[in-house]
């Protein structure tokens, strides 16, 4: 990872360098890396989520797109949409679900990057839930319980 941020353009629908990961089936692209912040596009279909999770050491933002999210945040259910920004401060457990009927397009950024894009790298077409909340607690990032997801 460059320790600063490189000029350009990254367009719409295409990773940075071309790079795009498939975890749980949702598409990922990283827009931008470096290391204070780390930006990526998400394309989620209905039914798709990532469960209340922690970044004990980031900040997390989510500008929606196109569709809308349902959040939990903090322990509260909140919905997103298109051109909502959702904040949601290190140490606070957040989740998100697209419990709509069609797919949510959003770009998530983190500060400082920290090794998320790492961890999008290991967990690129990992199916195993046991070694993925394992994985991710080894890159900063805390699943909480099945429980705090409902």
């Amino acid at each position: 990872m460059t320790k600063y941020l490189d000029g350009g353009i990254t367009r719409s629908g295409e990773g940075y360098e071309g790079t795009e990961w498939t975890i749980l089936g949702q598409r990922y692209f990283p827009k931008a890396t470096c290391a204070s912040t780390f930006a990526f596009e998400t394309n989620s279909e209905p039914g798709q989520f990532v469960p209340v999770h922690v970044h004990p050491h980031q900040d997390e933002f989510i500008l929606v797109r196109e569709g809308q999210l349902e959040l939990k945040l903090d322990g509260t259910w909140q919905t997103a949409r298109a051109g909502d920004l959702v904040r949601m401060p290190r140490g606070v457990p957040h989740g998100y679900f697209n419990k709509s009927d069609a797919p949510c397009r959003a770009l998530f950024w983190v500060s400082p990057a920290g090794r998320l894009r790492e961890l999008f790298e290991t967990l690129h077409e990992m199916t195993d839930i046991p070694a993925i909340v394992a994985a991710s607690k080894a890159h900063d990032v805390d699943f909480l319980p099945p429980e705090a997801s409902e």
